[in-house]
This record gives structure tokens, sequence and C-alpha cells, in this order.
């Protein structure tokens, strides 16, 4: 499956990196936000605002520099499948994605967050799965989701600033405390997210986590209505919370690379409908109990690679990439991962190639 991002006849690392700089998909028909409409991406409103380049020297600066490598959730593994849609998510977005029986070939990646491409698996890292639709007539969706309920911080800049302040000490491999203290002392929108997923233990592995998107966006369907939707990915795979205590280095991975030898995995793509009231510009704010749901369509992945040239690996997930149908809310964070996403792909695809630190072995490691 080709994923270059850009036309093959130029050459293909230089166009990945001017396309990874806009910021957008060089795909046609892809939507995405007007990063020129926002200040932050250009750096240019005040010589000390945080800019693209700024926030990806700050992961640099915590986890230090893996040349060939994303900035954060360095460490994965590539995943190819398709979603097939029930007909349920056309009565909000006029996507294409969601006609009824219509299968979608995905190409993905199962991460954990942070920079180091070979970090100890934790069952509480936060787990990501990033998604790329492909859709006919060169669209695209996609999307990078966590498993976390809701987003630790509701601007670009209380990222940063949460990130330096929690950075680890080489000493104790603990956060500065007074630092620490000193930032959830000035963000209490960052304390009640922390609440929230204390209240949401990690389940045993990837393939019984439910992956969410967090930020709002806005769907269309094809009579003109516009609804706030957040969505999230379910697992149909049993269920079962982490146990207590360490884990093997690379248990996680290969726990859910030997799931594969079993059969595929399967999620239930659900949107959550939210109401006028509800926020779309603050990703910390759950929305509440009770909105209505929409069972859209089941995700189906069937293969895992090691990160390597030509597969997911290669992918921008920037969340700004959209069908028709779908359209980036005002969430200040969506602007700032576009751009910050293009930065890290920049940087990245101008080092060395690397192949991933998880080595998916026999026919799958490619």
């Amino acid at each position: 499956m080709e994923n270059e991002d850009l036309p093959p006849a130029a050459p293909a690392r230089e166009l990945r990196r001017r396309t990874a700089l806009l910021g957008i998909g060089a795909v046609a028909g892809i939507g995405a936000v007007d990063v020129g409409a926002f200040a932050y991406v250009s750096g240019r409103a005040t010589p000390d605002r945080l800019t693209p380049a700024r926030l990806a020297d700050g992961f640099e600066t915590v986890f230090g520099k893996h040349p060939g490598y994303r900035r954060n959730h360095a460490k994965g593994v590539s995943v190819t499948g398709e979603f097939v849609a029930n007909g349920v998510g056309t009565a909000v977005s006029e996507a294409v994605v969601f006609d009824d029986g219509r299968r979608t070939p995905v190409t993905g990646r199962f991460s954990l967050s942070g920079g180091v491409p070979d970090v100890a698996d934790a069952t509480k890292t936060v787990r990501g799965l990033a998604l790329r639709f492909d859709l006919p007539d060169g669209e695209q969706w996609r999307t990078a989701m966590v498993n976390l309920p809701v987003f630790q911080d509701r601007t670009p800049q209380g990222f940063y600033d949460r990130m330096l302040a929690f950075k680890a000490l080489p000493d104790t491999g603990q956060p500065d405390p007074e630092k620490k203290a000193a930032f959830l002392a000035e963000h209490p929108e960052t304390v009640r997210a922390m609440e929230l997923a204390k209240k949401h233990p990690p389940t045993s592995g990837f393939a019984d986590s439910t992956f969410n998107g967090l930020n709002a966006f806005h769907f269309t369907n094809d009579s003109g209505g516009s609804v706030p939707v957040r969505w999230s990915m379910v697992p149909l795979q049993p269920v079962h919370t982490a146990g207590e205590g360490p884990i093997g280095r690379n248990e996680l991975f290969e726990t859910l690379i030997s799931a594969f030898d079993s059969g595929p995995l399967r999620w239930r793509l659900v949107l959550t409908i939210g109401r006028p009231e509800d926020p779309v510009d603050d990703a910390t704010v759950p929305w509440p109990a009770g909105r209505r749901t929409l069972d859209t369509g089941i995700l189906t992945l069937t293969s895992v690679h090691t990160g390597a040239s030509g597969n997911a690996r290669d992918i921008n997930f920037d969340p700004t990439v959209l069908p028709r149908g779908i359209k980036a809310s005002s969430d200040p964070l969506l602007s700032a991962r576009s751009s910050v996403y293009a930065q890290s792909f920049a940087r990245r695809t101008g080092e060395p190639d690397t192949k991933g630190a998880v080595k998916v072995a026999g026919k799958r490691d490619d």
C-alpha cells in the first residue's frame, strides 16, 4: 500500500519536508484548518511566542534527541486493516466513510507517549492509536487518539509548560516537586483532568483499550445540518484491568503482536453528539453523560508491522486532515497539533531512516 503523502514523481523526502512545513495534506479533497489564521503557527506575534519549533525543541529537551523518530509517541508499531460502515453515521455527516457498507482501507499505528523510541513499557503510560482512512478521490481522514477520557491541557502553552514542569530529574527519575506544584497551582483544569483520568484506570493492553479523539469537530450532513462531535474507538475484545507492578520492557507491544496471531482485532467507532452548550474549545472538559451516541461501524485491524519505510512510520497523523463532512472546531489544540506534527515530521524525514525499536518478527517484519 502506498503511504506517501505526496506525488511520487518528485523526490519524496524533499516533498514531504515542504508539505510538512505547511502543516497541510497535499492530497486532493483534503480539508484542513487554515493554519495561516493562527498567530501561533508563524510565531510572529511576539519574539517569545510559543512556536511549533519551540514546542518540538521542548520534546527534545525533555526526552533527548532521537534522530529519525517522532518527537512524541516515538515507540510504536504499524498496523493495517479496514473500516466497514453501517450507514448510521450519515445522519450527522456527508463523509463517504460513513456510507452504508463502505469498506475503507486503514493504515495506523499503536504507540506510547513520550519521545524515547525504546522506553520501557508501563501500564500507566498514555497509549495512542493513530489512523489514516483512505477514501475515494484522494480524500483522507487522519486521527490520533489516546486512551485518556480527556486531555490534560486546555492550550498549547499549558501543554508546553506542563511538559517542562514534569520533566524527570536525572537523580530521582521524578519531576522537580516545586515546579510541578507551581504548575498545578496555576492550572486547575489540568488537576481536574488528572483526577478524571484516575477514575478510568488503564486496561491490560492496547487491544482492550478505548481510544478517544478528545478534541471536538463539526460534522455536517447532506442536508446542511451541523453538530459538534467527539469520537471513540471502543474495543470488541474482552476488557481486563491492568495488573499492579512493573511489566516487561516490551510487554505491551509483545502482547499486542501475539494477539494478531489469533486473528484480527476490532473496535466500534462511536460518535458522541454534543449539544450547543457543550464546549468545543476545551479538551479538558468532558461532555455530560447521556449525550446521544452513534455506533457507526467496525474498525478491523488485520496485520502488524515493524515501523519502517513504506508503512505508518512515514505518515504525519495531522488531525486537521479531514474529509468533506467533517471540520475542525475552534479548539486551539487542533491548530497546534497540526503545526507541531508537521515540525516533527519535517525534522525526522530530514534525518537518517530508522526502523522502529519494537521489532515484529517473521512475515510481518518488513
